[in-house]
C-alpha cells in the first residue's frame, strides 16, 4: 500500500469518526458557495438581458392612422425620413399594421377570437448609437403629436438593469469575500475539533518519530474533501435551479433566463477549486495551533502537554 493511499485512508477514517461535525462544515460551505454562485448567475442573467436590449430596438413610436384625425397621407414616410436624419439614430425602420399583427401572433397574444389587424397601430422602430441619448429622441418624437400617438422607450429600463448589474457585481464580490472567509473559518474549526479529539494519538505519533507533514496531510486531505463536496453540491444545486428557470423563460419569451452551459462549466470548475483551496487553507489554519514548523525538532502543544510533569 502506497504512502498516499495510507494517508487518504486515514483522512477518510477521520471523516467517518467526526461525521456530524463534517456534515456541519460541508453544509456551511454548501450554503455559502450556493449564495455566492447564485448571485453570480443572477448577475449573468441581468448582463445578458441588458446586452440583448441594448442591441435591439430602443424606441417605438406608435403612429396615428393616415387619413384619420387630420393625419395627411404620406405622413408616416415623412416622419421616417426625418428620424433617419437624427444623429443619435443608428437604424430606423417602419412596421405597418401587418407587421404589428405578425408580432402579436408571435408573442402568443392571439387566441381563438381573432383580432382585427386594422386596430393595431403602425409604428417606427429606432435603434440608437448610444442608449444614453434616448431622452433627446423621445422628446423630439413627442413633439410630433399630430402623427405620433405614443412613444415607448426602453432606455430607462436598460439603465435600471445596468445599475442592477453593477450592484450585483458588488454584491457578488462581497458575498465571495465574506462567505469564503466564513467557509475557511468553519473548516479550520472543524479540523481543530478533529485534532483535539485525537490529541493523544497525535502526541504518540510525534513520540514515535512521525514528521509534522505525515501528521498534517490526512487533516489537509480531510479539509480538501469537505471543500470539494460542499462546492460540488453548491454548483449542482444552482445548475439545477437554472435549468428550471430556463424552462420558465421559454414560456415567458420577454426576458432571457438561459445561462450558457459553458458559463457553468467555467465558473463551476473555479468554484470547485475555490472550495478545495478553502478546505486546504482551513486545515492549515486549524493545524497551525498544534503543529509548528519552527524547526524539525519542535514538539506541538499536545506533545508538550503529555511530556511535561504535572
Amino acid at each position: 500500500m502506497s504512502r498516499f493511499t495510507l494517508l487518504m485512508r486515514e483522512a477518510l477514517i477521520n471523516l467517518r469518526r467526526n461525521l456530524l461535525v463534517v456534515v456541519g462544515a460541508v453544509l456551511a460551505i454548501f450554503i455559502s458557495l450556493s449564495l455566492a454562485f447564485a448571485a453570480l448567475v443572477l448577475n449573468e442573467l441581468v448582463r445578458t438581458n441588458t446586452l440583448a436590449w441594448q442591441d435591439g430596438v430602443h424606441i417605438i413610436a406608435f403612429l396615428w392612422d393616415e387619413g384619420a384625425d387630420g393625419v395627411p397621407s404620406g405622413a408616416h414616410a415623412t416622419l421616417l425620413t426625418t428620424v433617419e436624419t437624427f444623429e443619435e439614430v443608428e437604424r430606423v425602420f417602419y412596421c405597418d399594421k401587418a407587421c404589428a399583427y405578425l408580432e402579436y401572433q408571435e408573442m402568443g397574444l392571439a387566441d381563438d377570437q381573432e383580432i382585427d389587424p386594422s386596430v393595431l397601430p403602425a409604428s417606427i422602430r429606432i435603434e440608437l448609437n448610444d442608449i444614453g441619448l434616448y431622452r433627446d429622441v423621445t422628446l423630439r418624437l413627442n413633439g410630433q403629436g399630430q402623427i405620433v400617438r405614443e412613444v415607448n422607450s426602453f432606455g430607462e429600463q436598460i439603465e435600471q438593469l445596468d445599475s442592477l448589474s453593477q450592484v450585483l457585481n458588488l454584491l457578488f464580490l462581497g458575498l465571495a469575500l465574506v462567505l469564503g472567509t466564513s467557509a475557511v473559518v468553519l473548516i479550520a474549526n472543524t479540523i481543530r475539533m478533529a485534532i483535539y479529539a485525537r490529541r493523544d494519538e497525535v502526541s504518540i505519533m510525534k513520540l514515535v518519530g512521525a514528521s509534522n507533514w505525515y501528521i498534517r496531510v490526512p487533516f489537509i486531505l480531510e479539509g480538501l474533501i469537505e471543500g470539494l463536496i460542499g462546492a460540488g453540491l453548491a454548483v449542482l444545486t444552482v445548475w439545477v435551479a437554472s435549468r428550471n428557470l430556463r424552462s420558465i423563460g421559454e414560456t415567458i419569451q420577454i426576458v432571457t433566463l438561459t445561462v450558457p452551459d459553458r458559463f457553468f462549466l467555467r465558473w463551476g470548475v473555479l468554484f470547485l477549486l475555490f472550495g478545495a483551496a478553502a478546505g486546504v487553507l482551513g486545515s492549515v489554519l486549524g493545524l497551525s495551533r498544534y503543529l509548528r514548523d519552527e524547526d524539525e525538532g519542535n514538539r506541538p502543544v499536545g506533545v508538550r502537554r503529555v511530556l511535561e510533569p504535572t
